[in-house]
């Protein structure tokens, strides 16, 4: 086996058909992670699930800095297993054939690029599981800009990295020990995160609420979908205050056509619509006129829930 392998991660991304990074990770465009940093994770989650993407998302983390503003970036994966004396030969044999000359939380560091986010399956190990302290979290600040890290284990240093401006890293508990007794079975591989499961590139979207994970391949579709949902929320929500519509009306769907009309003027003319001019509600109206979406049956599917005008 190898760490890191590039025809490796191609296979196991084979939905992605654009550019790749060196190491062959989808290159989702730096623009799309601009625009992903508007949304909210309701916004984001929709088009996953819609798609049967179920084991997207973990909420039992914590943050070392406010996640007002969502850490995103591209996923480099790192999954690790507790240690025992032969496999630990094998994999830093493997290791060292391949370059590495320190500790595997330093290699994987001393590779990241910009907007890279290290996604680490540390076995939910805090006790001489901390993965970064105050100099690692230091270096993924210098390297990747606006990234950091999600470890499902532990994490030291904690009043360091609060410190450091550019970075966030979400994580299972504190402690004071160094990290030892572990072994890296894994480097831009497949990795879980608690109920999630995570590929080399895709996109990670971490927040307040927890961190969910945009296969690349969706990625462009979903900050789409995303921001329709952002705008026709803000139509909604601002309907509702001025006693237009009720928000039971705003949340129905499908929404009348004389309703979506009302929504299709508002968008051309309101200031606060300007930067979204760039979306298309071909399909929303489509969708509309047809009374039914993909949302709406997935909503419905598998559901005994009826609508009250149903019963």
């Amino acid at each position: 086996m190898q760490f890191n392998c590039r025809e490796d991660i191609i296979q196991m991304t084979p939905l992605w058909k654009g550019e790749r990074l060196p190491d062959g990770r989808p290159h989702v465009p730096t623009s799309v992670l601009d625009r992903l940093r508007r949304m909210t994770v309701e916004e984001v989650w929709n088009v996953g699930w819609v798609n049967n993407y179920n084991y997207q998302f973990e909420r039992d983390l914590r943050s070392t800095h406010d996640a007002t503003v969502p850490l995103i970036g591209r996923a480099v994966t790192a999954t690790f297993a507790p240690i025992r004396e032969d496999l630990e030969l094998a994999m830093k044999r493997q290791a060292k054939a391949q370059g590495m000359t320190n500790d595997y939380n330093q290699w994987l560091v001393d590779n990241l690029i910009e907007d890279d986010v290290i996604v680490a399956d540390m076995f939910d190990k805090i006790k001489e599981g901390t993965l970064v302290g105050g100099n690692l979290s230091t270096a993924i600040s210098n390297k990747t800009k606006r990234g950091g890290a999600v470890v499902w284990g532990g994490i030291r240093d904690l009043a360091q990295i609060q410190g450091i401006e550019g970075i966030n890293i979400f994580y299972r508990g504190i402690d004071p020990t160094p990290l030892r007794e572990y072994v890296m079975i894994g480097y831009n591989t497949p990795t879980r995160i608690g109920h999630a499961i995570c590929l080399p590139g895709d996109i990670v979207y971490g927040c307040k609420s927890g961190v969910y994970f945009i296969p690349a391949h969706l990625a462009e579709e979903v900050v789409d979908d995303a921001e329709r949902v952002h705008v026709k929320d803000m139509f909604g929500f601002q309907r509702v205050r001025e006693g237009r519509y009720n928000a039971a009306i705003v949340d129905s769907f499908p929404w009348s056509m004389e309703m979506f009309e009302d929504f299709l003027e508002w968008f051309k003319t309101d200031e606060k619509a300007k930067p979204y001019q760039h979306l298309d509600w071909t399909k929303d109206l489509e969708e509309t006129k047809a009374g039914v979406s993909r949302t709406h049956l997935r909503y419905i599917q598998g559901s005994v829930m009826k609508s009250v005008k149903d019963v």
